[in-house]
Order: C-alpha cells, then structure tokens, then sequence
C-alpha cells in the first residue's frame, strides 16, 4: 500500500444519502477469498443502469469519490473497502460517515475526509458540470 501524501485527480460526484456497504459490494461477492478483484463489483447493482455515474466516462480514471452524509453505513463488511481501493479510489470525501466503514478504508488506504455539508454540495455540484473537474488532496498542506 502506497502511502498517502498528495493526490490529484478527477472527482466522482455521488450525491446520493446513505450508501451502505450492501450497495458498494453486495452480499453475492463476498465468497471470494482473495482481497483483490472486488472493483469489477464496485456498486455493482447501480451499474446496471446506464446513467450511474460510474458508467460516465467522463469520470474514468477518478481517484477522489464525492459522496453525501452516511457513505458506509450498513453492515461491517471490510469487502466495502476492498471494492472501492481495488476500482482505485484512494480518496472519499463526505459530510459523515459510518464508523466502521470508517476504520475499514483507513486500513485499507483510503483517505477519508469529513467536510461541512455545504462544501461537499459544493464541491458535488462543481463535479457534476464539469467534464474534467479535478482536486488535490494534500496531508502535508
């Protein structure tokens, strides 16, 4: 695991409220033994509409996931984190999130960063109108 300095990169923009860890990995993947692969199931059911954000290829190539309040709820599924890091995001900025989840992608090497709601709206909107809406997520600034 590489360790966390400075990243830039494109955002996702997920506006939605209360993504659990049934939906980031469901329950039909969580057989597998290994902890790699899990990023072709990355909110596997939500794929299968074609407007899901992911599916943009706009945001290809995104390492900063922008969620709402209460990303990670649900079960304690580590599978969660494993999922979201094996798709390659390194980095999840919400208002809050579930504390388990929490602890999970920090020992997976997933930079959480908590922000006022208002800025995550923000920064949620900025992502969604443009086409290469990128930030920089630095610990050492």
């Amino acid at each position: 695991m590489d360790k966390f300095r400075t990243l830039t990169s494109k955002v996702l923009p997920l506006d939605r409220v209360n993504v659990d860890t049934d939906q980031i990995i469901p329950k039909q993947f969580l057989k597998r033994i290994e902890r790699t692969g899990y990023g072709d199931f990355l909110f596997f059911d939500w794929r299968k509409d074609a407007d899901f954000e992911l599916n943009n290829p706009r945001y290809k190539g995104a390492q900063v996931l922008v969620a709402a309040r209460n990303f990670g709820c649900g079960s304690s599924r580590e599978h969660a984190a494993w999922a979201l890091s094996d798709y390659g995001f390194r980095c999840v900025i919400a208002p809050t999130f579930a504390d388990i989840f929490h602890s999970n992608a920090g020992k997976n090497g997933i930079l959480l960063v908590t922000l006022p709601e208002d800025q995550v709206q923000l920064l949620l909107d900025r992502a969604a109108q443009s086409d290469n809406y990128q930030l920089t997520v630095s610990l050492e600034e």
